[in-house]
């Protein structure tokens, strides 16, 4: 359920700001979507896991407050990781 370590720098590599740029709310947000994703797969074969369930309702709002922050920080970078997160349908 946890990310691998190449694929947590993938995703670090393609929301970044500049080079080294890890803990910005963009890098964040796409890290918490990746296991958000990878919960929810696990959910549909472990129906009644409900242990993981309360982690996964942590997460969701953990990433909830980071995108209101982002929105309220700067709403074009808001609305492009939305996009590129695929997040609204």
């Amino acid at each position: 359920m946890a990310l691998q370590v190449v694929q947590k720098e993938q995703v670090v590599k393609q929301y970044q700001r500049s080079g080294k740029d890890t803990g910005s709310p963009e890098v964040q947000i796409a890290l918490l979507t990746e296991r958000i994703n990878g919960l929810t797969e696990h959910f549909k074969t472990h129906v009644k896991d409900f242990h993981s369930r309360r982690g996964l309702l942590k997460l969701v709002s953990q990433r909830r407050k980071l995108l209101d922050y982002l929105k309220r920080k700067d709403a074009d970078k808001y609305r492009d990781l939305i996009e590129r997160l695929s997040l609204r349908k």
